[in-house]
């Protein structure tokens, strides 16, 4: 008998690669602006964008702090004054566009709907993942999309969860599964939630904090083994 029946997924840098969405989505908006694209530059805009979504975790901004204030933050550091709300739209128009698959995700997700209940479980804006999801040919797989933009929470707060759990039919959380990239969101998250976690940990970053994983993989194809307890198909 399965050990879990409800796989719960991640979005960004677990199914899709959101580094490269979101790099394209950057110089593009620098080309608009006319503004040079430089590596100190995007490692400033990350160090920027990080900061502020963490905060967004940590329930301090909401989303709507984070996305409308980021540019305007990179460009001040530059002696610019630019309409930090203005470039949002037009970054969040060329980050829609962005629907790279990480390595044998659409393959696992394929696969395992027809032995899983899958969800989505993502921070974010619920009008970008919809579209990336459904650009990506992985959205029909899911029975359903719970973005922190719709439920009024973000993870890891049990809020999201709560919300999350109640639109599951049947829920059982002995018997559910969350799979994620990130361990401040998806797993820290999922343990306060009373869930077994999977920490998708495909640049295999050291883990230098006190949240730890019911499993860790470094490739989307090892989930079979988790699951299944053998590799039942090999994806590359």
């Amino acid at each position: 008998m399965k050990k879990y029946e409800t796989l719960l997924f991640d979005v960004d840098d677990t199914l899709l690669d959101f580094g490269s969405a979101e790099k394209l989505a950057l110089n593009l908006l620098l080309e608009e602006q006319k503004f040079p694209f430089t590596i100190e530059l995007e490692q400033n805009y990350q160090k920027i964008n990080w900061g502020l979504w963490q905060a967004f975790e940590e329930g301090k901004k909401s989303r709507d702090e984070v996305v409308n204030t980021r540019f305007s933050l990179l460009f001040s550091e530059y002696g610019i004054e630019v309409d930090g709300e203005l470039l949002e739209r037009s970054y969040r128009s060329f980050l829609n566009q962005g629907h790279q698959l990480v390595n044998g995700a659409f393959e696992l997700i394929k696969e395992l709907y027809n032995h899983y209940d899958l969800f989505v479980v993502t921070n974010g804006v619920s009008k970008t993942q919809d579209k990336r999801l459904r650009d990506s040919g992985l959205y029909p797989f899911f029975k359903d999309i719970f973005v922190s933009e719709d439920t009024g929470f973000q993870k890891p707060m049990k809020e999201f969860f709560d919300y999350a759990f109640e639109r599951i039919p049947n829920f059982n959380a002995e018997k559910t599964l969350i799979i994620g990239d990130s361990l401040s969101a998806d797993i820290q998250g999922g343990r306060l939630s009373g869930l077994d976690t999977c920490w998708f940990n495909g640049k295999m970053k050291p883990n230098n904090t006190d949240i730890l994983p019911t499993y860790e993989i470094y490739r989307l194809v090892e989930l079979y083994q988790i699951l299944l307890e053998k590799e039942i198909k090999t994806v590359s």
